[in-house]
């Protein structure tokens, strides 16, 4: 599956250094605006301690995480939406993604400029927030006057699609994101026509300095922001982040105890990158491999098969179901058997997050 969280905001906010935390991707990290034209791509594996349990309880070869794709999308200004520092590109990398990560300035730094001149969550919230609005207005205006001129038409089912385009209009107008908008099922198909760019789900990302990790008075505004829009705050440190993802294992650990962290920022943006995109983790496990796959939460098994391969999707019989906990607490898939804790599924099971699967299927 594969699924792109963009990480945006405006420049200079730390963005290009958060994503080179992230990946191996090597973004250019600059002190002047538009550093990154194009959006750079990483892949970041998911750290499940579940699956690194299961693998060596299974004795597994090979150890396949899942993982989170990530666009570093250059930084927005005021007036993007007007094509200001080549807004219209970057807006349209922003709607090719399936959710956003708002990389929020709450550090205060004299040798890195702030293109508004001082350091003010709310106001690099808002300027964010009213350039993606103003993108979807001019869509949505543009979609009315088409809905209006098919209603006088009289073709059927306008008017009643003019009327609905004219309440996400005025929605938007008054300056809410077309993911707070009340949706019935002819709503969600017209969201999703449009591809509108509020009705990305949002996370944001306080970026503070490495002495500020247990957060400061700017963390504090982007919370309240967050708690009122219903959005997860994950106070993270680019900067150490950095020197974090070049560490191995053990320095990793030592680096993050002098810290005072049991884990990184990072770990927890892109933990709930994954919760935000609605996906959950199943595995598969034995001698080869020990693997992690991502679904879609509400997924039924024969469609998690299918992911592994279109064979056992096809030919699916039923699948054989541990829970992880009671696999790591009783040792083997044997021992699990023994204890009769094995479930057997059918074709409507939805698919739980941390479900070890077995596969039977006939082609």
């Amino acid at each position: 599956m594969s699924l792109q969280v963009g990480i945006v905001g405006l420049p200079n906010v730390g963005k290009s250094t958060l994503f080179n935390a992230v990946s191996a991707a090597g973004a250019e990290a600059a002190n002047y605006p538009f550093a990154t034209i194009e959006p750079n791509v990483g892949v970041v594996p998911l750290r499940d301690e579940r699956l690194d349990t299961l693998a060596r309880l299974a004795g597994s070869a090979k150890v396949t995480p899942t993982s989170v794709e990530f666009l570093d999308i250059a930084g927005l200004v005021a007036g993007a939406s007007r094509g200001e520092g080549l807004g219209n590109q970057f807006l349209g990398h922003i709607r090719e993604v399936d959710a956003i990560v708002h990389v929020v300035r709450c550090f205060d730094d004299p040798d890195v400029v702030h293109v508004d001149g001082s350091v003010d969550p709310a106001r690099d919230i808002d300027v964010i927030r009213t350039e993606l609005l103003l993108k979807d207005l001019e869509t949505v205006e543009r979609r009315a006057e088409r809905a209006s001129r098919t209603a006088r038409a009289g073709e059927k089912g306008a008017v009643e699609t003019a009327e609905r385009v004219a309440r996400l209009q005025a929605h938007l107008a008054g300056g809410e994101p077309a993911r707070a908008f009340p949706t019935g099922e002819e709503d969600r198909a017209l969201l999703r026509e449009l591809g509108l760019l509020t009705a990305k789900p949002v996370l944001y990302a306080a970026n503070v300095g490495e002495d500020e990790i247990a957060g400061n008075h700017h963390t504090d505004v982007v919370r309240a922001i967050g708690d009122k829009e219903e959005a997860e705050v994950i106070v993270v440190s680019a900067e150490a982040e950095a020197q974090i993802a070049e560490l191995d294992a053990d320095e990793r650990a030592e680096f993050l105890a002098d810290l005072g962290l049991e884990r990184s920022g990072l770990d927890q943006l892109v933990e709930a990158a994954y919760r935000l995109l609605g996906l959950i983790t199943f595995f598969t496990a034995g001698p080869t491999e020990a693997r992690a796959w991502t679904i879609r939460e509400g997924t039924r098994a024969p469609q998690a098969a299918g992911g592994i391969h279109s064979d056992m999707e096809r030919g699916f019989i039923r699948a054989e179901a541990i829970d992880c906990d009671v696999y790591a607490a009783l040792g083997s898939e044997a021992a699990v058997r023994e204890a009769g804790k094995l479930r057997v599924e059918g074709k409507d099971y939805l698919v739980r997050d941390g479900d070890v699967l077995l596969f039977r299927f006939n082609v």
